[in-house]
């Protein structure tokens, strides 16, 4: 098992923070609100650490856990040190009654946070179809991602397997605005009778 760090400690931080590390990895939590990151770090246990908003982070793997209007510019501010990392993208960039999305074809969130990123580092986009609640049941899902390094792509489905999660790949970073687009197709299900305790999936048949 390995150290992830994730940046943010909102409510996927929380989730995804804890089941990883019952699954045995080691967290790092970066926020710029120290406090609230300790507090979250206190309740995940099993070693969670709190690191320096905008140093190195201490994992190979990065988890973008903000509000997609601040993704960007959050890795525009850890610039160089986020250099060789793997950044995974978990953002939807709703409309304001979550209808759509603020973002076109070909300018995804990820593309423009890979735009932003220093050389070296490489954008995946994934956890952005799992609602929270769904993440913190612990049960098996399967998770939908996309990105342009077949490397990276490796790394993040082996840590989705470690989850207890199925990582299917959706091809490279041009597939994120579709990814984006199956949060809002999640959320629409979920208002239309389907509830809040639904995943996406795809069955083999």
């Amino acid at each position: 098992m390995t150290t992830i760090s994730i940046i943010g400690s909102g409510n996927m931080a929380t989730a995804i923070g804890t089941r990883a590390a019952k699954h045995g990895h080691t967290i790092e939590l970066m926020s710029r609100n120290t406090a609230k990151a300790q507090a979250l770090a206190d309740q995940i246990g099993n070693g969670a650490t709190v690191g320096t908003f905008g140093a190195r982070p201490a994992g190979d793997i990065v988890i973008v856990a903000v509000l997609y209007t601040g993704a960007v510019e959050v890795v525009a501010h850890y610039g160089d040190a986020l250099a060789g990392k793997i950044l995974v993208d978990i953002t939807n960039p709703f409309n304001a009654d979550v209808t759509g999305l603020v973002t076109t074809a070909g300018n995804s969130v990820t593309q423009q946070i890979a735009a932003a990123a220093p050389e070296g580092a490489h954008v995946v986009k994934a956890f952005n179809s799992i609602f929270r609640g769904v993440l913190a049941e612990d049960k098996p899902v399967d998770v939908f991602f996309a990105g342009d390094s077949a490397e990276a792509k490796a790394r993040v489905g082996a840590l989705l397997e470690s989850l207890d999660m199925r990582p299917l790949d959706a091809g490279g970073l041009e597939m994120a605005h579709a990814l984006e687009w199956a949060g809002v197709l999640l959320v629409g299900l979920a208002r239309n009778g389907a509830g809040f305790d639904i995943a996406l999936g795809a069955e083999i048949l």
